[in-house]
């Protein structure tokens, strides 16, 4: 098992041990700073009716993403994870 797949796999047990669906979800995310990237990673969760809040670093260099969102599985949660992380550069707190 890859450290991805035991990293998941892991979150799957603690988000089912721990959590009734449907359950307003926090994602944060750190990226560099790069607009296109920062609105690719908005666009895969305003169908959702997220909220979405970007914050840059003191320097600029990176951006912080934090969205707050109604996830209804736990399965939809970690799909997210994994449609975000296609994006270069993304570090999923």
């Amino acid at each position: 098992m890859s450290k991805k797949e035991l990293f998941y796999s892991n979150l799957k047990t603690k988000l089912e041990e721990t959590t009734t669906f449907p359950e307003k979800y926090m994602f944060k995310f750190i990226i560099p700073t790069d607009k296109k990237k920062i609105i690719n990673i908005e666009n895969m969760f305003n169908h959702l009716g997220a909220v979405i809040n970007t914050k840059e670093s003191k320097n600029a260099k990176y951006t912080s993403i934090t969205v707050h969102v109604i996830m209804r599985t736990v399965d939809e949660i970690i799909q997210k994870y994994i449609e975000v992380e296609t994006i270069d550069g993304v570090i999923s707190l």
